[in-house]
């Protein structure tokens, strides 16, 4: 099921990549989003509260994985457009390892500093004592989240994004009907949804590495491909490390947003809990398009399709921007409606803090659509330290704007909420005057992948 990248209409090609991708990606928010609603209207808002501030946790923790395995999956894309696969299979075996140690070491230092963190994020009573049994479950599943996500970006990388799909969609069914059971039929509060979300994420990540070592055994490495060369761990290195970098950044300045959204009380910490599954569901279409349209410009900068990225780059953009457009006015206009799928009605201040949310970022959304498509592209053309630093701009803006202003009572909750769109604006200029600055260069380089030996025939 692999898909040949640089043929075919760009559009047509670059969307039916895409869609499965997108489609995966929704589906996995399904885990915490079932969490969320089902916490949400059974167990209330400290228990809301608790859940909330952990995926936020989880999320910038196994960022580190998911940001080693994307890093890994453009040189994996990159070689496979060049046609050098036996390059690819040594690569593939050096990141497997490598990101294997790491999930390992992630999982050790969460399970022995679970207070400390608790304490660092500002979370106490009741909260923290749900929130700690939440974590001591979920973590268990970050080396489902490691498999899952390694063998995604493997498929991915030579064009097939449909099979993850797949196993996305019965690990997502498979978690609402085990939170419903776990949480309403057996009464294991949290840490029953932490419980249901865990099988889920094996079911994922053991059966999509079971189909990688099953049906297409041609993709993965032989005894021959086996080795630790320095050259193939530099050539990881500089791309994975950059983007586990870049994605670690960005989760954890949202990380220190979420510690000062706990500094303001129950009521918020339970409306960004809401809001930002809302807000995240919103606009993870475009992240994945901007994953999907990285691995489609690796494919055809490693095979020397200049004018082929440059169409893919602007089609990108009019895409996305139309897209993030029409999910604003959805977003902007329905906001009430959505914070009630996730809390009560008559829990009236939380609900108003959520759309008070929703109303600011929703506005916005083209601003980190366009964010998205830049990460990718920089990530496609072997510059990753480019993405990085857009990144800092980003989340650098965010957090300081939101620190300085926030305790000033004239600004409150608001500061945190509009530094968020004027972090994704700012770092989207320096990225568009850095392109446009450098364009002709860029499209003059050649793939580094070239240099490594003759061209394979695929």
């Amino acid at each position: 099921m692999e898909r040949n990248l640089t043929k075919g209409p760009v559009l047509t090609t670059m969307l039916l990549f895409a869609i499965p991708m997108i489609a995966g990606n929704l589906l996995q928010q399904v885990y915490n989003i079932a969490d969320t609603m089902i916490v949400g209207k059974f167990l209330g808002a400290d228990a809301l509260a608790a859940v909330g501030s952990a995926y936020t946790l989880m999320t910038f923790l196994t960022s580190v994985i998911i940001g080693l395995c994307m890093g890994s999956g453009s040189v994996f894309s990159t070689l496979f457009g060049a046609g050098r696969h036996e390059e690819m299979k040594e690569s593939m075996w050096v990141s497997f390892c490598m990101i294997a140690i790491v999930t390992a070491a992630i999982y050790a230092g969460v399970s022995m500093n679970i207070d400390k963190i608790l304490r660092l994020l500002q979370v106490q009573g009741n909260v923290a004592v749900l929130m700690k049994e939440y974590i001591q479950v979920i973590f268990v599943g970050i080396v489902f989240v490691f498999l899952y996500n390694y063998f995604a970006f493997l498929l991915r990388a030579v064009g097939n994004s449909v099979i993850p799909l797949y196993f996305l969609a019965g690990a997502s069914v498979l978690n609402i009907v085990l939170d419903l059971y776990f949480v309403v039929v057996l009464k294991r509060g949290a840490k029953g949804a932490a419980e249901a979300t865990v099988i889920a994420q094996a079911f994922a990540g053991v059966g999509l590495a079971a189909y990688a070592l099953l049906k297409e055994p041609q993709l993965l490495p032989e005894a021959r491909h086996r080795r630790m060369r320095i050259s193939s761990i530099k050539h990881i290195a500089q791309y994975s490390l950059l983007t586990c970098v870049q994605q670690s950044v960005m989760n954890f300045g949202i990380l220190m947003i979420q510690g000062l959204v706990n500094s303001f009380g129950t009521v918020i910490m339970a409306a960004f809990a809401a809001a930002v599954k809302i807000d995240t569901l919103a606009y993870m279409p475009a992240q994945e398009f901007g994953n999907a349209f990285s691995l489609f410009i690796a494919q055809n900068h490693g095979a020397g399709e200049k004018e082929r990225v440059r169409k893919g780059i602007w089609t990108a953009v009019r895409v996305s921007i139309a897209f993030c457009l029409l999910v604003s006015l959805c977003v902007c206009l329905g906001a009430r409606h959505l914070m009630e799928i996730f809390i009560d009605r008559t829990e009236t201040e939380i609900v108003k803090a959520g759309m008070h949310y929703l109303r600011i970022e929703g506005a916005f959304y083209w601003g980190i659509g366009c964010l998205f498509l830049l990460y990718g592209l920089y990530r496609g053309i072997e510059k990753p330290g480019i993405s990085l630093i857009l990144t800092i701009i980003s989340l650098g803006t965010r957090v300081v704007l939101a620190y300085a202003l926030a305790p000033n009572p004239a600004f409150g909750i608001s500061a945190v909420w509009w530094a968020i769109p004027i972090g994704w604006i700012l770092a989207d200029i320096a990225g568009g005057l850095y392109y446009k600055k450098n364009e002709l260069t860029f499209r003059q380089h050649e793939s580094p992948a070239f240099g490594h030996g003759e061209r394979q025939e695929k």
